[in-house]
């Protein structure tokens, strides 16, 4: 019993008609065939296995086809036969290997038959394959030939790299380019022919023939053959696939993946070390790891790039990979993506390919935004708190459920806002409200916040000593404020509650632009952007000192609403009174403040802008008749003496 012929043979196409994917190259050989204008001698070129000899042949066959001129060749006439996917051959088509028949000789030989004229056919078609490996002396003893030839002969050049054919020879002939097929081309087509064979195929494994023909359909044809032999009863499988073709199965992909967003380096180094113990390629599995990272950076870009075909998975894996990109960055998948592109690079010809790789492993586990070692080991803190807050995410709908205790702590000086509307006399409301704002504020402190971004009011809280040492990094008095003055208050959506002891702590916290120093330590600690709303809260007070001032600053200064409070640009004019607030500045003034506001002292900057106000506010004010220098730092800025230098 013969065994049958190879996958590519028994369906080699037999008309233009049937040639799949290289339209630009079919279309105008069918129009210049049905129109009599075919030219004497043709160039086919492109990569191996795209079609170019099958082509040859079917240009060949329409050429001697008893019904020519046509378009496809009628299949039923004698040269037809012949030239059919199980014919014996015309003697009026030749067939040349160049790479065994490329010299001076054989070309002298050639340009002597040629010019004898054909037995039965129409024409003398000599297709002449990798024609490349032509000799100079062999292609010049055949230029005056190809340049003037009989008018019963025909030539057809095929090559995979035209530019090796002598540019004489290339200038006479129609030059016609073949491409390589689209991955998805291929593995519809393999699937077709799956089915006409009888053999059940996973759909997981064309994605992978197709890879492994790398656009050549007769490679892949040639791949699908050896896993169709191999297959039993259950067809071929997606394990027999990847055992025999040497990929990487997709689970152990999903573990190094899942291991990279969790920073989790053991897992990373054991599913490294499982793939030599298993004996694969180690080149292969960073080939495949690289393939995947690509895949999630175009799903992070585009969500719906597996429903869309832009990828070529199955769904299961669709899913997988929108899962695996919602837990990276665009920036952490792009930089790890060139960590394993330029690691897979230096393993070419490396004597150690594991020691690469896990040194490629090793720099995708550590951040590389800043490489000192400060920055690399606040950014590894950053990943490892990460992982821990998103093991336990909360799911949506508690937000929702939660969210409406948080107004109501959170905005104590509303009542504020309808006394202060009808009354003129402002300062005698305030002392009244700011003595009942304590009450609703103390069971803020006590009572959970609601998550927010998969964070919760007590992740902040245990997160919180790192991300005011972050602000340290960046602004000592940012630090200052937040250590001695400011306490966590809520957390609702992505609005950040303060509470400060007393007013001109929080202004002088909003003023000098300390909240948006500690908005950028937070994106830094914890990955969240969060805008910083800051209010009087006299529930915080981190030492002794604190009720005092607040207690006193709050009976000086009526809390405005929101809008007036936050207007208040200057942080320095520690000096000046907290009744401030009132007199919202304009926004000429507030830049002319801001930028002269290093080189000035804030005394006077206090004095010189609100003189009303200061008259207004000192002459009954006991407070700044007796309080000493030690004492307004300690109520204005929260600050601690730790030791006092006198100089002689």
């Amino acid at each position: 019993m013969d065994s049958p012929l190879a996958l590519y043979r028994r369906y080699r196409p037999e008309s233009f008609a049937d040639v799949i994917g290289q339209d630009h190259v079919t279309e105008p050989l069918r129009a210049a065939l049905a129109g009599n204008r075919v030219n004497h001698a043709y160039l086919f070129s492109g990569p191996r296995g795209c079609g170019k000899t099958t082509s040859a042949r079917i240009l060949a066959r329409a050429l001697n086809c008893a019904q020519a001129p046509v378009a496809d060749p009628c299949g039923e006439c004698d040269s037809c036969r012949d030239l059919a996917r199980n014919g014996g051959g015309s003697i009026d088509v030749i067939e040349i290997d160049a790479a065994s028949h490329g010299g001076v000789d054989d070309a002298r030989d050639l340009r002597e038959k040629a010019f004898f004229a054909p037995v039965r056919d129409r024409y003398k078609v000599y297709i002449i394959d990798e024609a490349h490996m032509v000799t100079t002396q062999g292609f010049n003893a055949l230029l005056k030939l190809v340049e003037e030839p009989p008018p019963h002969l025909r030539f057809i050049f095929a090559t995979t790299e035209p530019d090796k054919v002598l540019p004489t020879i290339r200038s006479r002939t129609h030059h016609y380019p073949f491409r390589l097929f689209p991955p998805k081309l291929v593995a519809d087509y393999v699937a077709t022919l799956c089915e006409k064979e009888g053999i059940a195929v996973e759909p997981a494994v064309l994605p992978l023939v197709a890879r492994a023909g790398a656009g050549s359909m007769r490679d892949s044809l040639s791949v699908m053959d050896q896993l169709l032999g191999g297959s039993g009863t259950e067809g071929v499988t997606y394990e027999l696939a990847t055992g025999l073709l040497g990929y990487t199965p997709d689970w152990l992909l999903d573990d190094v993946i899942d291991a990279f967003a969790a920073g989790d380096g053991a897992a990373v180094f054991t599913a490294v070390d499982r793939v030599i113990e298993t004996g694969q390629d180690p080149r292969r599995f960073t080939e495949d790891l690289l393939r995947r990272l690509r895949d999630l950076v175009i799903v992070a870009a585009v969500p719906d790039a597996p429903a869309t075909g832009l990828l070529d998975i199955s769904d299961d894996q669709a899913d997988r990979l929108v899962a695996q990109a919602a837990r990276f960055g665009p920036a952490e998948l792009s930089r790890a993506a060139d960590f394993v592109a330029s690691g897979l690079t230096e393993m070419r010809g490396a004597t150690a390919p594991r020691l690469l790789l896990e040194l490629i492993c090793a720099r995708v586990l550590l951040p590389g935004a800043d490489h000192t070692t400060g920055g690399v080991m606040a950014r590894l803190d950053r990943l490892e708190k990460r992982v821990q807050i998103s093991g336990g995410t909360p799911s949506p709908a508690p937000v929702r459920e939660q969210a409406a205790p948080v107004p109501t702590p959170a905005h104590p000086a509303e009542p504020v806002k309808e006394p202060e509307a009808e009354p003129v006399p402002v300062v005698e409301s305030t002392p009244e409200l700011v003595a009942a704002a304590p009450e609703p504020a103390a069971p803020v402190t006590e009572t959970p916040a609601p998550p927010a971004g998969g964070l919760t009011l007590a992740d902040v809280r245990r997160l919180w000593p790192d991300i005011v040492e972050a602000t340290k990094l960046r602004r000592r008095v940012a630090w200052m404020h937040l250590t001695q003055n400011s306490q966590v208050v809520a957390l609702d959506g992505n609005t950040l509650t303060l509470g400060f002891t007393n007013v001109g702590a929080r202004d002088s916290f909003i003023g000098g632009g300390c909240d948006e120093v500690l908005r950028q330590a937070a994106i830094d600690v914890v990955g969240a952007d969060w805008k910083i709303d800051a209010i009087v809260d006299a529930g915080a007070q981190p030492d002794s000192t604190a009720p005092v001032a607040s207690v006193a600053s709050s009976a000086a200064a009526p809390p405005e609403p929101r809008a007036e409070q936050q207007a208040v640009p200057e942080a320095p004019p520690a000096w000046a009174d907290d009744e401030a607030p009132e007199e919202p500045p304009t926004a000429s003034s507030q830049a002319a403040r801001e930028a002269i506001r290093e080189t000035r002292a804030p005394g006077k900057d206090g004095a010189r802008e609100r003189p009303d106000l200061d008259a207004d506010a000192h002459p009954d004010d006991p407070r700044a008749e007796d309080v000493t220098g030690t004492e307004m730092i300690q109520r204005t800025l929260g600050a601690e003496i730790i030791e006092e230098i006198r100089h002689t």
